[in-house]
């Protein structure tokens, strides 16, 4: 069955899909969202009116939200990674991690990354504070649980880990993770040397300009 990705590469939950199928070198097509190639923008509206992306197409059927495409590679077209336990019991930690990682680092991310693009007259300097201790405290529990685990949800890479790696990629840029959170640092550095992440990051490097805060000259 043919996969086409609707996405972007700079995109973080984009990147998120991305590093699940590098894992299991699954073969896909990418429709690349850009100024470039409005025809995959007018497509994607036709399929998912509100044009959020990821999408993916697995032979004609569209699989929206990035969490539920990964669980759909796994169910539909599964690899050597199992990037989530078959056993349910054993696949709730790995859900509720990758829940923490979208919902407690990527999303006050992109919240402060956001207020950054509008003009200075409507900038939400109270959202963006409670953002950034929203980050802080994120790390701070991260950093706890992640105490003798190699991968998010344990010694396993798994779907956890597909969400972390862009997550805290770009939260590291928009609100440092201090020094203090040894563990979270250590973590952040295996997530970018996995040859799927790395892929992924390399892949979006180009992109790196549009950053609206500036990106740091790392990573």
């Amino acid at each position: 069955m043919a996969l086409t990705l609707y996405a972007h590469p700079f995109s973080s939950y984009c990147q998120k899909v991305l590093i699940a199928l590098y894992e299991n070198a699954t073969p896909f097509k990418l429709a690349m969202l850009g100024p470039e190639t409005p025809e995959n923008g007018a497509e994607l509206a036709r399929i998912w009116p509100l044009t959020r992306f990821p999408v993916l197409v697995d032979d004609g059927h569209p699989v929206l939200e990035s969490s539920i495409i990964i669980e759909h590679l796994a169910l539909h077209h599964p690899g050597p990674v199992l990037l989530l336990p078959a056993n349910p019991a054993a696949a709730l930690p790995v859900r509720m991690m990758d829940r923490i990682f979208d919902t407690y680092v990527m999303t006050p991310m992109q919240r402060i990354v956001g207020d950054s693009m509008r003009p200075a007259s409507n900038r939400d300097t109270t959202g963006v504070a409670e953002a950034r201790a929203l980050l802080q405290k994120s790390f701070g529990w991260l950093d706890a649980q992640l105490a003798g685990r190699t991968w998010a949800a344990g010694q396993d890479f798994s779907m956890a880990d597909c969400a972390a790696a862009p997550a805290l990629f770009y939260a590291d840029w928009v609100e440092p993770i201090s020094d203090r959170f040894i563990g979270l640092r250590a973590y952040r550095t295996r997530l970018l040397a996995r040859p799927s992440a790395m892929r992924a990051v390399d892949e979006a490097r180009p992109y790196r300009p549009l950053f609206p805060l500036g990106a740091p000259d790392r990573d």
